[in-house]
């Protein structure tokens, strides 16, 4: 029988957020094994790497002007290195556990052609386009909205994107430095919580995509809303990595075409 595709996980951004994608993928594996005859053993697993790298601050570098960022301090030269990495090891496809990191893709898969890099900003348009969505509210860091990450994405693919304020989005990069980031879940959520009641009253929404790897970890809910779903852009990828993991095994999907299972 034909194993699984080797697949890898390029984290580290943070350390936490690279951990918990990885507990992720084997989560959306487990979930995609029955579909494929196959029982949830250790064998049944495909192989994967995650590769754990210090990577320099990702808003950081898309904030300060180019003449101030040395080469040295800039995120693609890691990634790069990691992503080589991942090659050598035989990863035939990588999801970037980072959301900002996303403004580099381009160049990652420019450098590394052999390998897919997945997009989490089209693994998301295509899951909410799947589900019906046409209205989202989106909470990120400072740089994932600088770069435009989801909104030319989400506007091709017919959804419309409403952002928070700046006061708003400095609370959200509060939660995120201040609070998930040094551990501190119950700061984090105090600052997110907030942001995602007054971001859904505004508009009047049903739907939030939680943009940031560190977001999920401290808001599983929002209070007074119960019925709000919260997109986790890192389930989605996780997703998406294990069908390209299995897709040569598939036998209730096209090639390179998940199905509405997955979502």
């Amino acid at each position: 029988m034909k194993s699984p595709s080797v697949v890898g996980i390029l984290g580290g951004m943070g350390p936490a957020a690279g951990a918990d994608f990885a507990r992720l993928f084997v989560r959306a594996c487990a979930a995609q094994l029955p579909s494929l005859g196959l029982p949830v053993s250790d064998q049944s697993f495909p192989e994967h790497w995650l590769a754990q790298v210090p990577v320099p601050d990702r808003t950081a570098a898309l904030s300060a002007p180019k003449a101030e960022m040395p080469g040295a301090h800039q995120p693609l030269d890691p990634m790069l290195q990691a992503l080589g990495k991942l090659a050598a090891l035989g990863a035939t496809t990588v999801a970037v556990a980072c959301n900002t990191a996303h403004a580099w893709h381009g160049l990652l898969q420019q450098r590394f052609p052999q390998i897919e890099v997945l997009h989490v900003a089209r693994e998301v348009a295509r899951t909410l386009q799947l589900q019906g969505v046409r209205e989202v509210g989106l909470l990120a860091t400072t740089g994932t909205y600088r770069a435009g990450l989801y909104d030319s994405v989400l506007r091709d693919a017919g959804i419309v994107c409403h952002a928070p304020n700046d006061a708003e989005r400095a609370c959200l990069m509060a939660g995120i430095y201040q609070g998930v980031k040094v551990n501190n879940l119950a700061h984090a959520r105090a600052c997110f919580e907030p942001v995602a009641q007054q971001l859904t009253q505004r508009h009047h929404l049903s739907t939030l995509i939680l943009g940031c790897t560190e977001i999920p970890l401290a808001l599983p809910a929002v209070t007074d809303h119960p019925q709000l779903q919260l997109i986790d852009p890192a389930w989605v990828l996780a997703q998406a990595l294990a069908q390209r993991a299995y897709q040569g095994l598939a036998t209730n999907t096209v090639q390179g075409t998940p199905s509405a299972e997955m979502f």
